[in-house]
Protein backbone atom coordinates (compact mmCIF):
# COMPACT_ATOMS: atom_id res chain seq x y z
CA UNK A 1 0.00 0.00 0.00
CA UNK A 2 1.27 3.61 -1.26
CA UNK A 3 2.18 5.76 2.01
CA UNK A 4 -0.86 8.65 2.63
CA UNK A 5 -3.73 7.32 0.64
CA UNK A 6 -6.89 8.93 -0.03
CA UNK A 7 -9.37 6.10 1.14
CA UNK A 8 -13.27 6.14 0.80
CA UNK A 9 -15.35 3.50 2.60
CA UNK A 10 -18.98 2.85 2.19
CA UNK A 11 -20.16 2.41 5.49
CA UNK A 12 -22.74 -0.18 6.64
CA UNK A 13 -26.50 0.36 7.50
CA UNK A 14 -26.18 -1.14 11.12
CA UNK A 15 -24.88 0.71 14.62
CA UNK A 16 -23.57 -2.88 15.41
CA UNK A 17 -21.67 -3.16 11.71
CA UNK A 18 -20.38 0.47 11.97
CA UNK A 19 -19.00 0.01 15.19
CA UNK A 20 -17.17 -3.14 13.78
CA UNK A 21 -16.07 -1.73 10.94
CA UNK A 22 -14.15 0.51 13.06
CA UNK A 23 -11.57 -2.62 12.96
CA UNK A 24 -11.14 -2.03 9.75
CA UNK A 25 -10.54 1.33 9.98
CA UNK A 26 -7.91 0.66 12.72
CA UNK A 27 -6.42 -1.81 10.09
CA UNK A 28 -5.84 0.75 7.30
CA UNK A 29 -3.99 3.34 9.61
CA UNK A 30 -1.76 -0.29 11.14
CA UNK A 31 -0.61 -0.72 7.61
CA UNK A 32 -0.60 3.18 6.79
CA UNK A 33 0.19 5.52 9.22
CA UNK A 34 -0.50 8.79 7.21
CA UNK A 35 -3.79 7.13 5.15
CA UNK A 36 -6.68 9.89 4.93
CA UNK A 37 -10.07 7.72 5.82
CA UNK A 38 -13.74 9.17 4.69
CA UNK A 39 -16.45 7.41 5.44
CA UNK A 40 -20.10 7.54 3.97
CA UNK A 41 -22.29 7.12 6.47
CA UNK A 42 -26.19 7.32 7.38
CA UNK A 43 -26.84 10.76 9.28
CA UNK A 44 -27.43 8.51 12.79
CA UNK A 45 -23.61 7.36 12.48
CA UNK A 46 -22.54 10.37 12.24
CA UNK A 47 -22.01 11.30 15.63
CA UNK A 48 -19.98 7.48 16.50
CA UNK A 49 -17.66 8.32 13.91
CA UNK A 50 -16.76 10.93 15.57
CA UNK A 51 -15.32 8.74 18.41
CA UNK A 52 -13.02 6.85 16.25
CA UNK A 53 -9.87 8.66 15.76
CA UNK A 54 -8.72 6.83 12.40
CA UNK A 55 -11.33 8.73 10.84
CA UNK A 56 -10.58 11.87 8.43
CA UNK A 57 -13.97 12.40 7.48
CA UNK A 58 -17.82 11.31 8.03
CA UNK A 59 -19.85 11.96 5.06
CA UNK A 60 -23.50 11.89 5.12
CA UNK A 61 -25.52 9.98 2.30
CA UNK A 62 -28.83 11.84 2.18
CA UNK A 63 -31.03 9.00 1.61
CA UNK A 64 -33.70 7.69 3.47
CA UNK A 65 -33.29 3.38 4.53
CA UNK A 66 -34.14 1.39 1.38
CA UNK A 67 -34.36 4.08 -1.10
CA UNK A 68 -32.12 3.87 -4.32
CA UNK A 69 -32.19 7.39 -5.21
CA UNK A 70 -29.53 7.05 -7.60
CA UNK A 71 -29.66 11.17 -9.07
CA UNK A 72 -28.73 12.08 -5.02
CA UNK A 73 -25.59 9.33 -5.09
CA UNK A 74 -24.65 10.77 -8.21
CA UNK A 75 -24.49 14.51 -7.06
CA UNK A 76 -22.44 13.67 -3.70
CA UNK A 77 -20.39 11.47 -5.71
CA UNK A 78 -19.69 13.97 -8.83
CA UNK A 79 -19.16 16.54 -5.65
CA UNK A 80 -16.65 13.95 -3.92
CA UNK A 81 -14.47 14.26 -6.97
CA UNK A 82 -11.84 16.99 -6.01
CA UNK A 83 -10.66 14.42 -3.24
CA UNK A 84 -9.20 12.28 -5.81
CA UNK A 85 -9.49 9.15 -3.40
CA UNK A 86 -7.10 6.60 -4.67
CA UNK A 87 -8.76 3.52 -2.87
CA UNK A 88 -13.03 2.67 -1.84
CA UNK A 89 -13.57 0.07 -0.02
CA UNK A 90 -17.49 -0.91 -0.17
CA UNK A 91 -18.74 -2.66 2.96
CA UNK A 92 -21.97 -3.41 1.91
CA UNK A 93 -22.73 -6.09 -1.12
CA UNK A 94 -25.67 -4.26 -2.46
CA UNK A 95 -25.25 -2.32 -5.60
CA UNK A 96 -26.59 1.14 -4.51
CA UNK A 97 -23.71 1.04 -2.43
CA UNK A 98 -21.08 0.83 -5.12
CA UNK A 99 -22.59 3.77 -6.66
CA UNK A 100 -21.07 7.08 -5.00
CA UNK A 101 -17.20 5.83 -5.05
CA UNK A 102 -17.81 4.89 -8.59
CA UNK A 103 -19.15 8.09 -8.90
CA UNK A 104 -16.55 10.07 -7.13
CA UNK A 105 -13.94 8.07 -10.02
CA UNK A 106 -11.57 6.50 -7.34
CA UNK A 107 -9.21 5.13 -8.30
CA UNK A 108 -9.24 1.26 -6.94
CA UNK A 109 -12.98 -0.05 -5.72
CA UNK A 110 -12.67 -3.19 -3.50
CA UNK A 111 -15.82 -4.96 -2.43
CA UNK A 112 -17.34 -8.03 -2.77
CA UNK A 113 -19.28 -9.67 -5.59
CA UNK A 114 -22.66 -8.81 -5.08
CA UNK A 115 -25.14 -7.27 -7.23
CA UNK A 116 -24.69 -6.56 -10.19
CA UNK A 117 -21.72 -4.28 -9.42
CA UNK A 118 -19.62 -4.89 -12.91
CA UNK A 119 -17.87 -1.67 -13.40
CA UNK A 120 -18.66 0.26 -10.38
CA UNK A 121 -16.57 -2.80 -8.43
CA UNK A 122 -12.93 -2.50 -10.29
CA UNK A 123 -11.02 -4.83 -7.20
CA UNK A 124 -14.00 -7.69 -7.37
CA UNK A 125 -13.13 -10.55 -4.24
CA UNK A 126 -14.99 -13.40 -3.90
CA UNK A 127 -16.57 -14.25 -0.14
CA UNK A 128 -15.45 -17.42 1.15
CA UNK A 129 -17.95 -17.49 4.00
CA UNK A 130 -16.01 -20.65 5.47
CA UNK A 131 -12.61 -18.92 6.07
CA UNK A 132 -14.38 -15.50 7.28
CA UNK A 133 -17.21 -16.51 9.47
CA UNK A 134 -17.63 -13.31 10.85
CA UNK A 135 -18.51 -9.87 9.80
CA UNK A 136 -15.62 -8.58 11.07
CA UNK A 137 -13.12 -10.64 9.30
CA UNK A 138 -14.96 -9.80 6.23
CA UNK A 139 -14.98 -5.95 6.92
CA UNK A 140 -11.25 -6.29 7.81
CA UNK A 141 -10.15 -8.41 4.32
CA UNK A 142 -11.45 -5.59 2.17
CA UNK A 143 -8.59 -3.40 3.48
CA UNK A 144 -5.84 -5.61 2.62
CA UNK A 145 -4.35 -7.54 -0.41
CA UNK A 146 -6.22 -10.09 -2.17
CA UNK A 147 -4.00 -12.62 -1.54
CA UNK A 148 -3.29 -12.04 2.04
CA UNK A 149 -3.43 -14.65 4.78
CA UNK A 150 -7.14 -14.90 6.08
CA UNK A 151 -9.09 -14.96 8.41
CA UNK A 152 -7.17 -11.30 9.19
CA UNK A 153 -6.08 -10.61 12.67
CA UNK A 154 -8.64 -8.15 14.23
CA UNK A 155 -7.95 -4.75 16.06
CA UNK A 156 -10.50 -4.21 18.23
CA UNK A 157 -13.06 -1.31 18.26
CA UNK A 158 -12.14 1.51 20.71
CA UNK A 159 -14.89 4.35 20.67
CA UNK A 160 -13.39 7.66 22.83
CA UNK A 161 -15.59 8.77 25.65
CA UNK A 162 -16.01 12.65 25.79
CA UNK A 163 -15.26 13.18 29.69
CA UNK A 164 -16.96 16.57 29.58
CA UNK A 165 -20.12 15.75 28.03
CA UNK A 166 -20.10 12.61 30.44
CA UNK A 167 -20.54 15.12 33.20
CA UNK A 168 -22.71 17.45 31.65
CA UNK A 169 -25.03 13.97 31.27
CA UNK A 170 -24.56 13.16 34.73
CA UNK A 171 -26.27 16.35 35.98
CA UNK A 172 -29.08 17.04 33.37
CA UNK A 173 -30.05 13.30 33.67
CA UNK A 174 -29.76 13.60 37.57
CA UNK A 175 -28.05 10.18 37.40
CA UNK A 176 -27.23 8.68 40.94
CA UNK A 177 -23.71 6.99 41.00
CA UNK A 178 -24.19 6.66 44.95
CA UNK A 179 -24.60 2.61 44.35
CA UNK A 180 -22.87 1.21 41.64
CA UNK A 181 -24.55 0.63 38.00
CA UNK A 182 -25.83 -2.01 35.74
CA UNK A 183 -26.98 -1.04 32.69
CA UNK A 184 -29.35 -2.82 30.60
CA UNK A 185 -30.12 -2.92 26.90
CA UNK A 186 -33.27 -4.66 26.41
CA UNK A 187 -34.05 -3.76 22.85
CA UNK A 188 -33.21 -5.25 19.58
CA UNK A 189 -33.66 -3.22 16.03
CA UNK A 190 -33.45 -6.49 14.04
CA UNK A 191 -36.78 -8.11 15.92
CA UNK A 192 -38.69 -9.86 18.90
CA UNK A 193 -36.26 -13.21 18.02
CA UNK A 194 -32.93 -11.56 19.01
CA UNK A 195 -34.95 -10.05 22.46
CA UNK A 196 -34.51 -11.58 25.96
CA UNK A 197 -38.18 -11.31 27.48
CA UNK A 198 -38.99 -7.75 29.26
CA UNK A 199 -40.24 -9.84 32.17
CA UNK A 200 -36.04 -11.62 32.40
CA UNK A 201 -35.12 -7.72 32.86
CA UNK A 202 -37.41 -6.98 35.14
CA UNK A 203 -36.64 -9.93 37.58
CA UNK A 204 -33.27 -9.57 37.10
CA UNK A 205 -33.53 -5.82 38.07
CA UNK A 206 -35.77 -6.08 41.50
CA UNK A 207 -32.57 -9.05 42.07
CA UNK A 208 -29.84 -6.43 41.82
CA UNK A 209 -32.08 -3.66 43.45
CA UNK A 210 -32.28 -5.93 46.09
CA UNK A 211 -28.35 -6.56 46.34
CA UNK A 212 -27.40 -2.82 46.32
CA UNK A 213 -27.47 -1.95 42.73
CA UNK A 214 -28.89 0.62 40.33
CA UNK A 215 -30.19 -0.23 36.83
CA UNK A 216 -29.95 2.39 33.79
CA UNK A 217 -31.78 1.00 30.81
CA UNK A 218 -30.47 2.14 27.44
CA UNK A 219 -32.51 2.34 24.14
CA UNK A 220 -34.23 4.32 21.93
CA UNK A 221 -37.51 6.70 21.99
CA UNK A 222 -39.43 3.55 20.49
CA UNK A 223 -37.96 1.26 23.17
CA UNK A 224 -39.20 3.64 26.26
CA UNK A 225 -42.40 1.49 27.09
CA UNK A 226 -40.11 -1.36 27.33
CA UNK A 227 -37.93 0.78 30.03
CA UNK A 228 -41.05 1.64 31.80
CA UNK A 229 -41.71 -1.85 32.21
CA UNK A 230 -38.66 -2.85 33.59
CA UNK A 231 -38.55 0.56 35.90
CA UNK A 232 -42.37 -0.46 37.30
CA UNK A 233 -40.93 -3.87 38.11
CA UNK A 234 -37.70 -2.54 39.70
CA UNK A 235 -39.36 0.37 41.49
CA UNK A 236 -36.89 3.04 42.56
CA UNK A 237 -33.14 1.75 41.39
CA UNK A 238 -34.50 2.20 37.53
CA UNK A 239 -33.78 4.46 35.48
CA UNK A 240 -35.30 4.50 32.30
CA UNK A 241 -33.32 6.32 29.88
CA UNK A 242 -34.66 4.99 26.44
CA UNK A 243 -35.15 8.37 24.20
CA UNK A 244 -33.59 10.40 27.06
CA UNK A 245 -30.22 9.90 25.71
CA UNK A 246 -28.86 10.08 21.97
CA UNK A 247 -27.07 6.89 20.68
CA UNK A 248 -23.79 8.97 20.81
CA UNK A 249 -24.48 9.43 25.30
CA UNK A 250 -24.05 5.88 25.51
CA UNK A 251 -20.64 6.03 24.89
CA UNK A 252 -20.10 8.42 27.89
CA UNK A 253 -22.84 6.82 29.97
CA UNK A 254 -21.31 3.02 29.45
CA UNK A 255 -17.89 3.28 30.92
CA UNK A 256 -19.81 4.45 34.27
CA UNK A 257 -21.51 1.23 34.56
CA UNK A 258 -20.40 -1.73 36.20
CA UNK A 259 -20.98 -3.94 33.58
CA UNK A 260 -23.97 -4.22 31.14
CA UNK A 261 -26.28 -6.68 30.22
CA UNK A 262 -28.02 -6.95 26.34
CA UNK A 263 -29.36 -8.83 23.86
CA UNK A 264 -26.80 -8.90 20.31
CA UNK A 265 -27.99 -5.79 19.06
CA UNK A 266 -25.45 -2.05 18.09
CA UNK A 267 -25.55 -0.90 22.26
CA UNK A 268 -23.85 -4.25 22.86
CA UNK A 269 -21.23 -3.62 19.96
CA UNK A 270 -21.05 -0.29 21.59
CA UNK A 271 -20.27 -1.77 25.52
CA UNK A 272 -17.61 -3.75 24.05
CA UNK A 273 -15.72 -1.08 22.62
CA UNK A 274 -16.12 1.16 25.23
CA UNK A 275 -14.43 -1.43 27.61
CA UNK A 276 -17.56 -2.09 29.56
CA UNK A 277 -18.25 -5.44 31.23
CA UNK A 278 -20.74 -7.62 29.11
CA UNK A 279 -23.17 -10.13 29.38
CA UNK A 280 -24.50 -10.91 26.37
CA UNK A 281 -26.96 -12.91 25.13
CA UNK A 282 -28.06 -14.16 22.08
CA UNK A 283 -31.21 -15.65 20.52
CA UNK A 284 -31.82 -16.08 16.87
CA UNK A 285 -28.46 -14.99 16.00
CA UNK A 286 -25.09 -16.72 16.89
CA UNK A 287 -22.18 -15.17 18.74
CA UNK A 288 -20.07 -16.79 15.94
CA UNK A 289 -20.93 -14.94 13.32
CA UNK A 290 -21.17 -11.42 15.47
CA UNK A 291 -19.28 -11.65 18.68
CA UNK A 292 -18.79 -8.94 20.92
CA UNK A 293 -15.12 -8.18 20.26
CA UNK A 294 -14.46 -7.73 23.79
CA UNK A 295 -12.53 -9.92 26.40
CA UNK A 296 -14.74 -8.39 29.21
CA UNK A 297 -17.47 -10.81 28.39
CA UNK A 298 -19.91 -13.91 29.22
CA UNK A 299 -22.32 -15.24 26.39
CA UNK A 300 -25.18 -17.01 26.61
CA UNK A 301 -26.27 -18.86 24.20
CA UNK A 302 -28.50 -21.92 23.83
CA UNK A 303 -27.22 -23.77 20.73
CA UNK A 304 -30.27 -25.77 20.24
CA UNK A 305 -31.23 -27.67 16.78
CA UNK A 306 -33.01 -24.66 15.94
CA UNK A 307 -30.50 -21.86 16.27
CA UNK A 308 -29.40 -20.10 14.74
CA UNK A 309 -32.02 -19.39 12.44
CA UNK A 310 -31.11 -15.36 11.87
CA UNK A 311 -34.97 -14.54 12.03
CA UNK A 312 -36.63 -11.63 13.03
CA UNK A 313 -39.63 -13.49 14.78
CA UNK A 314 -39.32 -17.22 15.87
CA UNK A 315 -39.99 -19.60 13.01
CA UNK A 316 -41.59 -21.78 15.59
CA UNK A 317 -43.22 -19.29 17.62
CA UNK A 318 -41.36 -20.36 20.83
CA UNK A 319 -38.32 -18.58 21.15
CA UNK A 320 -36.60 -20.88 23.50
CA UNK A 321 -33.79 -19.77 22.42
CA UNK A 322 -34.11 -17.14 25.09
CA UNK A 323 -36.76 -18.43 27.15
CA UNK A 324 -35.06 -20.73 28.21
CA UNK A 325 -32.27 -18.47 29.63
CA UNK A 326 -33.57 -17.59 32.92
CA UNK A 327 -32.62 -14.32 34.97
CA UNK A 328 -30.93 -16.77 37.49
CA UNK A 329 -28.69 -17.61 34.70
CA UNK A 330 -27.90 -14.16 33.75
CA UNK A 331 -27.39 -13.44 37.04
CA UNK A 332 -24.52 -15.90 37.66
CA UNK A 333 -22.99 -15.06 34.20
CA UNK A 334 -22.98 -11.19 35.60
CA UNK A 335 -21.40 -12.45 39.08
CA UNK A 336 -18.40 -15.20 37.26
CA UNK A 337 -17.48 -11.56 35.12
CA UNK A 338 -17.18 -9.26 38.14
CA UNK A 339 -15.52 -11.61 40.04
CA UNK A 340 -13.44 -12.09 36.77
CA UNK A 341 -12.57 -8.16 36.19
CA UNK A 342 -12.17 -7.81 39.78
CA UNK A 343 -9.16 -10.73 39.71
CA UNK A 344 -7.69 -8.83 36.93
CA UNK A 345 -7.71 -5.14 38.84
CA UNK A 346 -5.62 -6.32 41.45
CA UNK A 347 -2.71 -8.04 39.61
Amino acid sequence: MNSAQRILVAGPAWVGDMVMAQSLFITLKQRDPQCSIDVLAPGWSLPILSRMPEIHRAIEVPIAHGEFGVAKRWRLGRSLRTEHYDHAIVLPRSLKAALIPCFAKAKIRTGYRGEMRYGLINDMRDLDKTRLTQTVQRFVALGLPADATLPPPIPWPKLRSDLSQQQHLIESLHLDLTRPVIAFMPGAEYGPAKQWPIEYYGELAQKLIREGYNVWVFGSRKEHAIGEKIAQMGSTGVHNLCGETALVDTIDLLPLCRAAVSNDSGLMHIAAAVGTPLVAIYGSSTPAYTPPLTDRVEILFHNLDCSPCFKRNCPLGHTRCLKDISPEDVRVALDNLLMSQAAKEKK
